[in-house]
């Protein structure tokens, strides 16, 4: 898929994903291609700034843990970020039906 089509609506899968607990990039990344069948890819290019915005927004926390014998930093919803998924999900089913209103007229 055209990574410019998961660019707008990249906060909202990734906040998606963590409303089933913290997890760190790589899995995020894993559970987007899993949910999504593989369809949604996200470089790691496009993936940490998305994650440090959420972060910024107040929307995700993020800590530094212990796994496999290396460091690495597991991103948790906040409540903030629990009622932005939700204006963010309210918002994409406006979206969606007002592109399926305009392409259902194409012959």
């Amino acid at each position: 898929m055209n990574p410019d089509r998961i660019r707008g609506h990249l906060s909202m899968l990734l906040l998606s994903v963590l409303a089933a607990g913290p997890a760190h990039g790589y899995a995020l990344s894993a559970e987007l291609r899993r949910r999504s069948e593989g369809q949604l890819v996200v470089v790691e290019g496009s993936l940490y700034p998305a994650l440090h915005r959420l972060e910024d927004a107040g929307w995700v926390t993020s800590t530094w843990e212990l796994g496999e014998g290396r460091r690495r930093r597991s991103y948790g919803l906040t409540r903030a970020g629990k009622d932005a998924l939700r204006e963010e999900i309210e918002a994409w089913r406006t979206f969606r039906a007002a592109v399926d209103h305009v392409v259902e007229e194409v012959p």
